[in-house]
């Protein structure tokens, strides 16, 4: 017998109870595809399937961002499946535990096809369990007028957390504005925030099904949030990362960390700035990001699992993924390496720390209860910004807590 979903208590679990599953259409695959409307890209590639497949339907239904996932759950507890979801990949272990979705197996060359590290996103108990659609990491920007102004040489960043900190505080105390951006408001960011700081000084969340968050390396991370807290924007728990970039964009911020869409908007404004690797713990063995991926998820009891498979995997294969990535302002870090990556580059060279950061990068951790596991983190860097906890006792609270979503 399978575990009631935490994500969907209530009501959920007794309409999963007396529900009879429903195939879907034998020819149809049904997909649930979130945002505003389907990508032209995908367009183009589906008709392009349904030529090659004859026979055979695509059918996107077009869910906003904020719905998507839960209306997908829903349906598969309900045992009314829709054939493949767009989902975030931190939700796969979840489902995979639930049995609401199929694995979905790589071969060694189509693992080898991905940058570093990213398979690992997908992967639970040595299966995967998606395929990964979009990907994002992040770099650090700074405003080169207010290293200027802080006596800051305003085309060296900092490599080093002792170093961002010592930069921040100089902003602060000679440039009249807060050195960095840091966001804690109780939203999913603030706990994607904190990670890339564990992933550039190699710690770690959970490692298989063992808590391993209380370590020296995630402790350094969580007190360099606090020493970094006072050079930082006022009242750190107002503002997700966002919020925060829009304060960098309009210039009265020195330093944020965030994704390649900030460099699109900063084309547009008068900003004299600078994009390098997120600066390095004292235990990092090289430039590292949290590596975030959303998959294509195929669900159990449609009747057409075997041919989703198929065309969630043409659908992200390489070329067809290139062309979807760089399109260029969407914020999408490719997944693959590839000649066309390397133009990409060529032609817009702020992407490159995007890219360095994947080698050392890690996953999202895996828990059968995500929204737990990020409340938890997300407790944990507030009762640290706000000076309530000091970190340490933070991260055994932390440690202990997390027992119960693993």
């Amino acid at each position: 017998m399978t575990r009631k979903l935490t994500m969907l208590a209530g009501s959920f679990a007794l309409l999963a109870s007396s529900a009879l599953t429903t195939l879907a259409a034998d020819q149809e695959i049904s997909w649930i595809y979130c945002g505003d409307k389907i990508d032209p890209i995908h367009e183009k590639y589906i008709a392009e399937w349904e030529g090659k497949n004859e026979g055979w339907k695509v059918k996107p239904e077009v869910v906003g961002w904020e719905q998507c996932q839960d209306k997908a759950t829903t349906l598969a507890v309900a045992g009314t499946p829709v054939a493949m979801a767009y989902v975030g990949s931190r939700t796969l272990k979840e489902f995979a535990q639930n049995e609401l979705i199929v694995p979905v197996p790589m071969t060694d060359e189509e693992k080898a096809s991905y940058y570093p590290n990213i398979v690992e996103t997908v992967t639970f108990e040595d299966t995967q369990w998606g395929v990964p659609v979009a990907f994002s990491t992040k770099a650090l920007y700074w405003n080169k007028d207010l290293f200027k102004a802080a006596g800051l040489d305003p085309e060296t960043p900092p490599k080093t957390w002792a170093e961002e900190i010592e930069f921040a505080k100089q902003i602060t105390e000679k440039a009249g504005v807060a050195g960095y951006g840091l966001p804690a408001k109780t939203f999913d960011n603030t706990m994607h925030q904190f990670m890339h700081w564990v992933y550039t000084n190699n710690g770690k969340v959970i490692d298989g099904d063992k808590i391993v968050i209380d370590s020296p390396e995630v402790l350094a991370a969580l007190q360099a949030y606090k020493d970094i807290t006072p050079y930082s924007v006022e009242g750190a728990t107002a503002y997700e990362q966002n919020e925060i970039r829009a304060i960098f964009l309009d210039g009265k911020v020195g330093m944020i960390q965030s994704g390649s869409g900030a460099a699109y908007r900063l084309k547009d404004t008068k900003i004299n700035w600078g994009v390098a690797p997120l600066p390095r713990g004292p235990s990092a063995q090289g430039e590292g990001t949290l590596l975030i991926t959303d998959s294509l998820a195929i669900f159990s009891g449609s009747g057409v699992e075997e041919k989703a498979i198929e065309f969630a995997k043409y659908i992200t294969s390489t070329d067809i993924q290139h062309e979807y990535e760089l399109q260029g302002g969407a914020g999408l870090t490719p997944l693959r390496p590839g000649a066309v990556v390397d133009q990409f580059v060529t032609n817009e060279p702020f992407w490159k720390p995007f890219i360095d950061g994947i080698a050392y990068g890690g996953p999202e951790p895996l828990f059968t209860d995500y929204k737990g596991f990020q409340n938890v983190m997300i407790e944990m860097v507030q009762s640290v910004v706000t000076g309530k906890t000091e970190p340490a006792d933070a991260l055994k609270k932390a440690a202990a807590d997390l027992e119960q979503y693993k």
